[in-house]
């Protein structure tokens, strides 16, 4: 399986208890791979300007309380 179209396909065939099974592994494999990219993004810097603009914004009053 080495296209996206033969995995739709394989996706597509899956019996709805499997489907669920998969959409469930899928869910926990992608927040795994979003939190490893924010991990690396925070290490590398790349969040440093977003984070002084939101310390800025809350200095200044334009925040508000959650």
């Amino acid at each position: 399986m080495s296209t996206v179209r033969e995995i739709e396909q394989a996706v597509q065939s899956l019996t709805p208890d499997r489907l669920a099974e998969f959409r469930a592994w899928f869910a926990e494999y992608d927040a795994g791979q979003w939190d490893s990219q924010i991990a690396r993004d925070a290490a590398a810097g790349k969040l440093e300007a977003l984070a002084e603009e939101a310390i800025g914004d809350f200095r200044s009053g334009q925040s508000r309380a959650l």
